[in-house]
């Protein structure tokens, strides 16, 4: 008798079974994951090396990490619209809304104390391997900067990484950006002058996702 309560209980519960490994899926399938046979996400896939405009990146040891800080498909009421990008610093989370209250999100690194910045900004500009030039401030902090006063040549040594999005108050450019790390250990941390850092492979992911004009809401 207990064998075949079992096995009804088996039957009866199958069909929720399905439906979370299909919810996995799905969830897999909006991050730009491509989905295990259990539904989640294949990270060896989307973190592995990847040549990119030329250079060769390497790939992300996401075992190291904690598990919250992996690009994922995740439940996130907002008021904000659709394609509306979300910074959380003290959680070094960053949302980029979707339809039907979730959001996908990626693990940032942040600046450190004395280098935040919060507030609403636009992505005025997106670049690949854009050239760096550091500010004014940074160079009179670090004197040895003063050789890229006139910007560091693309690549994966320069600071900005794979890609930028460039953050814009206006008519004024807020010197803040969103952008790749050769830093990875760096995500989860707040290692920054005050940008918002990201892997490689996300912020390549990010960029082919949004738009100029996209409006940015850095938390306090």
């Amino acid at each position: 008798m207990a064998l075949k309560l079992s096995r009804r209980s088996f039957v009866a519960g199958l069909p929720l079974l399905l439906a979370a490994c299909q919810s996995q899926k799905g969830a897999a399938v909006q991050a730009g994951l491509n989905p295990l046979a259990d539904g989640t996400p294949d990270y060896a896939s989307a973190y592995a090396p990847v040549r990119d405009g030329g250079f060769s990146l390497p790939g992300i040891q996401y075992q190291n990490f904690d598990t919250r800080y992996l690009r994922q498909s995740v439940y996130y009421p907002s008021r904000y619209p659709n394609g509306t990008i979300v910074v959380d610093p003290k959680k070094k989370f960053l949302y980029l809304i979707q339809p039907g209250g979730r959001a996908i999100r990626y693990g940032i690194g942040v600046g450190r104390a004395g280098f935040a910045w919060n507030g609403e900004a636009t992505i005025r500009f997106k670049r690949q391997w854009p050239k760096w030039f550091p500010p004014d401030e940074m160079i009179a902090r670090d004197p040895s900067l003063e050789k890229y006063r006139d910007g560091q040549a693309g690549g994966p040594r320069n600071p900005i990484g794979a890609r930028g999005l460039y953050l814009w108050q206006g008519n004024k450019d807020t010197l803040y950006r969103i952008h790749s790390t050769n830093a990875p250990s760096s995500i989860g941390t707040n290692a920054s002058s005050g940008c918002i850092r990201m892997w490689h492979q996300d912020i390549i992911d990010l960029y082919e996702r949004v738009e100029l004009g996209t409006k940015v809401i850095v938390k306090g």
